[in-house]
């Protein structure tokens, strides 16, 4: 098995959580002004929702990312030091990874989470339509 193939796939996939966290939210706000039907699914709000909620959680209780722990753990096991991985793995780093002070990255998760809870309850999803067969 690659490992540092593995490595490259999950900071691929954690920076698809960013995404979906940060776009999913301005997706939500421009499509409620604009009148578009998805960004009332409640199953893709409920998603966001807690996807959302999960990073100021790991700050308050000072966890480390799993998907931060997982692409280590790979790099450690194929033997290539963090700046000795493939263009895409250094590339996808350097996007989601900044050196500033934690706290600052915890405090935009809050005010994000606040803000997103704040969205949900005021736009609120359609309820999901139960289908008996």
């Amino acid at each position: 098995m690659h490992y540092s193939l593995l490595a490259d796939v999950i900071v691929v996939v954690h920076l698809s959580y960013a995404c979906f966290v940060l776009f999913g939210f301005i997706g939500i706000v421009v499509g409620t002004w604009c009148g578009w039907p998805w960004v009332r699914n409640f199953h893709f709000r409920a998603t966001h929702l807690v996807c959302t909620l999960f990073l100021p959680l790991e700050t308050l209780l000072r966890m480390t990312c799993p998907l931060t722990i997982l692409e280590n753990y790979f790099l450690k096991a194929s033997g290539v030091s963090g700046y000795n991985r493939s263009f895409i793995g250094n590339l996808v780093n350097d996007i989601l990874f900044y050196d500033v002070p934690e706290w600052v990255f915890g405090v935009i998760y809050m005010v994000l989470a606040i803000v997103v809870v704040v969205y949900f309850f005021r736009v609120p999803p359609s309820r999901p339509v139960r289908r008996f067969r």
